[in-house]
């Protein structure tokens, strides 16, 4: 067995464990294996193992790799949205994770529209308030839903959200716990369904599982450490 499938096994077995700690169905969480950086042949290398799921943040170095890899994989776009880029985005991956505001919400609606698609979407809510990140205020998305579900292309799955950098795992715990507060405020005020969160990253995503995580964006655990570190990226 590889280095790459090994951790895969590691990181699949701590997924499961945490699902059966608090009574989830295992197949309640979906893992993303962030392959920003990652050449094709170990992306490659892990579908072989079984996983399916990618997520990339640039859209240009995921656009050689959407080409070369197999058709069967699944590629979410986890990176900041960039209004230029929405129309190449939109093509390429299933699920968009950072739709960051009203404004961007809207543009990309209109551009689904002319392309014909129903893209998958997660709202990124900023929930610690940083100025350093992207995303909806969590006490102001409440006073932007209403707009947001009038868009007609827009499938609006979840939640997404980037914790406070904390010393360790548990301190990402009441953000975790935050984000699915808030979400199901915004399911019994609206009426609406939004039954995923995006949140949980390599060293947390046990934390964000037990506090409801239903997709965890996980690439250093499977891949090994990069040579650099983009802050505010989602994996």
């Amino acid at each position: 067995m590889s280095e790459i499938a090994e951790n895969l096994f590691a990181v699949t077995g701590k997924i499961n464990e945490a699902c059966l700690r608090i009574g989830r169905e295992l197949a309640s969480v979906k893992l993303i294996a962030v392959s920003k950086t990652v050449p094709a042949e170990l992306i490659r290398e892990a579908f072989g193992a079984g996983q399916y799921a990618f997520g990339e943040s640039k859209l240009q170095e995921a656009e050689s790799k959407i080409e070369s890899l197999p058709g069967s994989l699944h590629w979410h776009f986890i990176g900041r949205v960039q209004r230029n880029k929405v129309r190449k985005l939109l093509p390429l991956f299933e699920v968009i994770h950072a739709i960051d505001s009203l404004k961007l919400a809207i543009y990309t609606d209109e551009i689904a529209k002319e392309l014909g698609l129903y893209p998958k979407v997660f709202l990124q809510v900023n929930i610690g308030n940083e100025s350093s990140k992207a995303g909806f205020a969590p006490n102001g998305i409440r006073a932007e839903m209403e707009s947001l579900l009038k868009l007609s292309r827009l499938e609006i799955l979840g939640l997404m959200c980037i914790p406070p950098l904390g010393p360790d795992a548990e301190s990402s715990r009441t953000w975790f716990t935050q984000l699915r507060t808030t979400r199901d405020a915004l399911e019994s005020e609206f009426g609406v369904k939004l039954p995923a969160l995006s949140m949980g990253m390599s060293g947390d995503f046990e934390a964000a599982i037990e506090e409801g995580a239903t997709h965890v964006r996980v690439g250093s655990a499977i891949f090994g450490k990069r040579s650099y570190r983009v802050d505010g990226e989602l994996g």
